[in-house]
């Protein structure tokens, strides 16, 4: 890590981390993150590590906000991937025409959840479109200022997918997030009923996906030349690997103190043990060394001004998807050989196992369809035009 990755990463310190593990059930029975979480992070500078220099964020490198998002899932995984989008999302309004910036970056700090699946239509009216539509998996949403979503745009015979840009008086918000894990997240349902949106709140997700919005030129950064799909895959497998360090250590710091009940024995005399803690390690670090790897390509690629090919792309989709179905393995195998006490709900150990189960059913961590793609794009076959890459 560079003495400027350093720094960036800095700005979520450990007291930070453990303010964020002191909240988590709150946060659990809110079903959103607590104001103090919003106020702490917002007064940390994570929200600003991507935003542009123009509009009083960092322009840090996109690598930045990797590590601080993996080391705040030691808090609360739930509250790592909420805080994570918020601050990847000032990236994504970085991508947009400069008018919207402008606008939006008004609000400091920017909080705006962004469903991107195109569930919404937008119907060309003059000077942009009239939206509507209903999108799930709004993280964030219950703390959100602005809103971007996915829609199909455009006339009949010209239609195109596109993120359209919102302020979040123009929503409604459906209740719908209750679930097992990651409840914090408040990721409800959101309505949206024949709102404006003028045509610089449009960027086309074809521009996005290739690293060529309008804001990538905008900009004189590599940060938003980053491609979306590795970006977002990228950042959204940080709170799982930040999970399984945390069930490691969880485990570790059990074994001296954990008598077992056959024989009367420390657990950490057991081999087995031991060997259960070894091996949760060296598959940590493969796993970072993974992810080190994908990130080294993509940056060598921005920094000698070459466009991130399509195979790059999908193998690093299937880095960050194989990072997720390994941490997911990582914390059952610990909980499998911690006993039946870390089952309680005041133990970290069945929330962090919750929310990894629920986090891991995300589109783009589909473990068969990132490795299909991988495999066609290294075969030189082409790929079905709605894949993500």
């Amino acid at each position: 890590m560079t003495a400027a990755e350093s720094d960036n990463a800095a700005v979520i310190t450990q007291n930070f981390v453990d303010e964020l593990a002191a909240r988590a059930r709150e946060a659990e029975e809110l079903r959103r993150l607590p104001d103090a979480t919003l106020d702490a992070a917002a007064a940390s500078g994570f929200f600003e590590l991507l935003a542009p220099k123009r509009f009083g964020g960092r322009e840090a490198k996109f690598p930045a906000i990797l590590d601080p998002i993996r080391r705040m899932a030691h808090g609360c995984v739930s509250s790592a991937w909420t805080l994570g989008f918020y601050s990847l999302h000032n990236w994504l309004l970085a991508l947009f025409p400069e008018q919207a910036q402008i606008e939006a970056s008004a609000a400091r700090p920017f909080l705006c959840p962004a469903p991107l699946a195109p569930t919404g239509r937008g119907t060309p009216v003059e000077g942009g479109v009239r939206l509507s539509g209903r999108w799930s998996w709004a993280t964030g949403v219950m703390g959100g200022n602005w809103i971007m979503v996915g829609a199909v745009c455009g006339p009949a015979d010209g239609l195109y997918p596109a993120l359209a840009l919102l302020p979040a008086s123009e929503i409604t918000i459906d209740d719908v997030w209750h679930t097992e894990g990651m409840r914090a997240t408040g990721s409800n349902d959101v309505v949206i009923t024949d709102a404006p949106v003028a045509d610089h709140r449009l960027v086309r997700s074809a521009d996005i996906n290739s690293g060529s919005a309008p804001g990538s030129a905008l900009h004189d950064a590599t940060t938003y030349r980053w491609p979306l799909v590795p970006a977002l895959a990228l950042a959204a497998s940080m709170p799982a690997l930040g999970a399984a360090e945390r069930a490691t250590a969880l485990y570790a710091d059990r074994l001296e103190g954990r008598i077992l009940y056959e024989g009367g024995a420390s657990q950490q005399d057991k081999p087995i043990a031991r060997a259960h803690l070894g091996q949760a390690r060296v598959r940590l670090r493969a796993l970072r060394g993974l992810l080190d790897d994908t990130v080294a390509e993509i940056e060598g690629l921005l920094d000698a001004g070459v466009p991130v090919a399509v195979g790059v792309r999908a193998d690093a989709r299937l880095a960050a998807a194989h990072i997720v179905r390994e941490s997911r393995s990582i914390i059952a195998d610990l909980v499998h050989a911690s006993g039946g006490s870390v089952h309680f709900t005041d133990h970290p150990m069945q929330r962090l196992k919750r929310d990894i189960d629920v986090l891991s059913g995300h589109v783009i961590f589909d473990y068969d369809t990132t490795r299909e793609l991988a495999g066609s794009t290294a075969l030189g076959l082409k790929t079905p035009r709605t894949a993500l890459l």
